[in-house]
């Protein structure tokens, strides 16, 4: 039995269950920022707490084209993911 909703990993492209990636979200206004809690509304693209998949991710432009962004990212969503991934690293 599956564990819940299955989605894939941005930088890796490997699919797991949502409870095992990082949300990140794009909202209305186009602000996109990580979604700690997994419920924000807007479209969602997701990365393994790895350090290495969210360095894939946003160096390969596949975050933001999953959040149908222009350009790259924000430098502090990058820093926030990075964040994150330590926190469950270390």
């Amino acid at each position: 039995m599956a564990e819940g909703p299955v989605r894939t990993c941005t930088g890796c492209r490997k699919e797991q269950t949502r409870a095992r990636l990082i949300r990140v979200a794009r909202g209305a206004d186009g602000t996109v920022s990580v979604d700690p809690t997994g419920s924000a509304p807007g479209r969602g693209a997701y990365v393994c707490f790895d350090e290495a998949c969210v360095e894939r991710a946003c160096r390969s432009g596949n975050l933001a084209r999953a959040l149908r962004v222009r350009g790259p990212l924000a430098a502090g969503v990058h820093e926030d993911l990075l964040k994150m991934t330590k926190g469950m690293h270390g």
